[in-house]
């Protein structure tokens, strides 16, 4: 008997939809990515397929939103060569190292480097000029305390934290939600999304870099990035603070969202990991299709976990880059998995109700 390394969840309009037609790229509107550093790494073999055959044969512009990691990895896709970008950042990322005890302008500093060689200035003008691919990032400008440094930043947070546990309407005390968006999106999925203040911002040769290093600026982690260019001034940090995993509204989406993502559950905001009842379910979600790795997926991982953050204290270096190739490598089993399943049609039997 085969074992499914990959568990595919569909909203019932999705779920209806696949039913009837299988699963095509044209079917596809928005395309997510979720914040969780190297937790992405299992889901690389699934964005080599995406990027270098599912989508290539889509005949209409595809939207993208992302933040920290997700944004990270989309931006390949416009890049002369998507699925070469994409093993770029894989191995740039799989990479880093630091000092025994690294600050904060360490591991900012190798994230620019790691930026710079990633995304080359030359590949931005590329990414702005093609149209086929359209990015969507969400940045978080901090107000009050969490767009100061040290101590008061962390006393910021802690507010927020606190507001956040009664109702995540509060995060607009102390954060805006600002998209970055490619030049010609009208970001029409997004309109309606007021649960905080949110605003659109064009990118541009100016702020392209300002503004995907501020999506993953993890604060505490990684410095803020201060008054990107053409979005309202302020400290700006990782886009996950607002939208971990994203509990937003995509009805306005034309088509399917299709979300592949590296965990079972979705985390609406950064605050929310711990409040174990605030999750976004398929009733929520009509139109997404969530694809994640299975339980016995994760079982076949060394450690018998995906990669994440800890991992750099956790494990030398040496055994930190042999965990992160395997599992980069075992991920290749999901994407096999999952072309197989489109081109045979067998996605309709695979793909459960999400409810």
């Amino acid at each position: 008997m085969t074992t499914d390394w990959l568990t595919i969840k569909a909203g019932r309009d999705a779920w209806l939809h696949i039913q009837d037609n299988g699963l095509n790229a044209d079917d596809i509107g928005l395309l997510l990515g979720a914040s969780g550093g190297p937790k992405w790494f299992v889901l690389q073999g699934i964005d080599r397929y995406l990027f270098g055959d599912f989508f290539s044969q889509r005949t209409q512009p595809l939207d993208m939103l992302g933040t920290s990691a997700g944004a990270w990895r989309f931006a390949s896709l416009g890049q002369a060569d998507p699925v070469a970008a994409s093993d770029l950042f894989c191995r740039l990322y799989r990479q880093q190292t630091y000092s025994a005890k690294p600050d904060v302008r360490e591991i900012t500093d190798e994230a620019i480097k790691l930026l710079h060689e990633y995304v080359p200035d030359a590949a931005v003008i590329d990414l702005l000029q093609q149209d086929k691919y359209r990015h969507h990032w969400i940045v978080t400008r901090c107000r009050g305390l969490t767009g100061t440094n040290g101590r008061r930043q962390i006393a910021g947070l802690l507010g927020s934290a606190a507001a956040n546990a009664m109702s995540r309407r509060h995060l607009g005390r102390f954060y805006d939600r600002v998209i970055m968006h490619h030049p010609q999106s009208t970001v029409e999925f997004a309109k309606g999304w007021q649960d905080i203040p949110t605003y659109t911002v064009p990118l541009s040769q100016e702020n392209f870099k300002q503004a995907l290093l501020a999506t993953g600026s993890i604060p505490m982690v990684l410095e803020g990035v201060m008054d990107i260019a053409g979005a309202p001034p302020g400290m700006y940090r990782d886009g996950g603070i607002t939208d971990y995993h994203f509990d937003l509204d995509f009805s306005a989406v034309n088509g399917l969202v299709l979300y592949p993502h590296f965990y079972h559950q979705v985390v609406p905001g950064w605050f929310d990991k711990s409040l174990k009842w605030r999750r976004t379910r398929g009733k929520q979600w009509p139109n997404v299709i969530l694809m994640s790795p299975s339980p016995e997926f994760i079982a076949s991982l060394p450690y018998g976990k995906i990669p994440d953050r800890t991992d750099f204290a956790k494990l030398s270096v040496e055994d930190r880059f042999k965990y992160w190739q395997q599992a980069v490598e075992h991920g290749h089993r999901m994407a096999d998995q999952l072309r197989e399943w489109i081109e045979s049609g067998e996605i309709r039997q695979k793909v459960q109700l999400w409810t």
